[in-house]
């Protein structure tokens, strides 16, 4: 199954003011983003701690339901 990591990269390189692709690039220069994960709380929970504008849960939401959509 893809890692939530590998589907958010596909954003990559689209438009900047996309919050999607905000996130994704986000998430590219965060070295410590849970890379391997494919839970959602272990996800949320970074996202709530590291409380980063770039990776915001509002955008994280919306990209997670898109991602359960597609491989869970």
């Amino acid at each position: 199954r893809k890692t939530f990591y590998a589907y958010v990269m596909t954003y990559r390189g689209g438009d900047v003011e996309d919050a999607a692709t905000h996130f994704a690039e986000a998430a590219f220069q965060d070295a410590q983003f849970p890379k391997q994960a494919t839970d959602y709380d272990e996800i949320s929970s970074y996202i709530e701690m590291l409380s980063d504008e770039a990776l915001n849960a509002q955008a994280f939401d919306v990209l997670w339901n898109s991602y359960e959509t597609k491989y869970v």
